[in-house]
């Protein structure tokens, strides 16, 4: 078992967890970046890389894989060490002496900074869906589109009626042969304008609605699907030609070991001290949408100024002596990548 020495150790590779590493290189302190899932991103990465994101400063739009890019480059200037792919198991000791626990890691770190956005997430699933397993195992059911080309002049289905389905409808409509939505409720819960573009669409026979209805059953041989047998509230069957399907059911939080930490886990978040980013642990701090507080906007911009507050307490904890002062990256800099002393090459020391 590998051992790790820290004076951050940030649990969550996301948008909120890399902008972190950043802040707490920029005050002097050395980070490790822990994630269940094999690569930095969080949800970003995994659910809608391909996606465009509209409210970053200074971006009037920027996907949200090349978002993750960028924040990772700005975090290479204070040499992150990521431990990726294993979720963390225990949580033990107190401030500047916390024992972080992987299966095949252990990480000694001064602070420990939640940063996991709701937890340890799983997709939901249509549970009545005949054959779904078989389905999943070759990739004919997918939770999330993370490469749209891939479904370029196939036959689609999208099951469910919010954001993310109806998102994904406008935005396949143009690219595959045919899109189509499939929702229990005639009624979508997602932003009018794009349920009104997708209406437009459907009237323009790029998009065929079937509501109210629900998955019922998946046809096909080999792993290949074929068609798709639809149920209405009165259980009778409709079958159409379709290659994919997309369940956008979103995600199910999952507090994991987290919820034995004492951090007052509920509904997928933890209460904090908006002046702190504090949980009710001492020494642990939570940032991202995991952190709950009054008045909180849960966006990711909020995210990163939550990571420049939890950086002020990092110095309370390992410093207390130290008199903080607000220092501003124009008069400071930030170390070049890949340069030699300093911060640059300050990472996680091994035990």
């Amino acid at each position: 078992m590998a051992h790790f020495e820290t004076d951050v150790a940030i649990v969550g590779a996301g948008p909120s967890g890399l902008f972190m590493v950043f802040e707490a290189g920029f005050m002097g302190y050395r980070s490790i970046v822990l994630d269940a899932l094999p690569q930095v991103g969080g949800q970003l990465a995994a659910l809608y890389p391909e996606k465009p994101i509209y409210d970053i400063p200074a971006h009037p739009s920027i996907l949200a894989g090349e978002l993750v890019e960028k924040l990772k480059v700005q975090a290479e200037a204070y040499a992150p060490h990521y431990l990726l792919g294993e979720p963390v198991l225990s949580l033990e000791g107190a401030p500047r002496e916390f024992m972080l626990r992987t299966a095949s890691h252990v990480v000694a770190a001064k602070v420990i900074i939640l940063a996991g956005g709701g937890g340890v997430f799983t997709p939901r699933k249509p549970t009545q869906l005949t054959n779904l397993e078989t389905f999943e195992d070759s990739c004919a059911v997918l939770y999330a589109v993370t490469n749209k080309k891939a479904l370029a002049g196939k036959t689609v289905v999208l099951a469910g009626g919010g954001d993310s389905a109806v998102d994904w409808a406008v935005e396949l409509a143009s690219m595959c042969a045919h899109v189509h939505v499939v929702h229990r409720r005639t009624d979508f819960r997602a932003a009018a304008a794009t349920v009104q573009q997708m209406m437009d669409l459907a009237a323009a026979g790029k998009i065929t609605l079937h509501t109210p209805t629900q998955l019922h059953e998946l046809v096909g041989e080999n792993g290949i699907l074929q068609r798709v047998i639809l149920a209405d509230n009165d259980e009778k069957l409709k079958e159409i030609n379709a290659e994919r399907v997309v369940c956008c059911f979103g995600m199910a939080p999952n507090a994991g070991p987290l919820g034995s930490w004492g951090l007052g886990w509920d509904k997928g978040k933890v209460p904090v001290d908006r002046a702190t980013m504090g949980t009710s642990r001492k020494g642990v701090l939570c940032i991202g949408d995991l952190a709950d507080y009054e008045g909180k906007v849960a966006l990711i911009l909020t995210g990163f100024a939550e990571a420049a507050v939890a950086a002020k307490t990092c110095m309370s904890i390992i410093e207390p002596e130290r008199k903080f002062k607000v220092q501003y990256s124009t008069s400071k800099g930030v170390p070049a990548v890949g340069a030699t002393g300093g911060a640059a090459d300050a990472g996680a020391g091994v035990a």
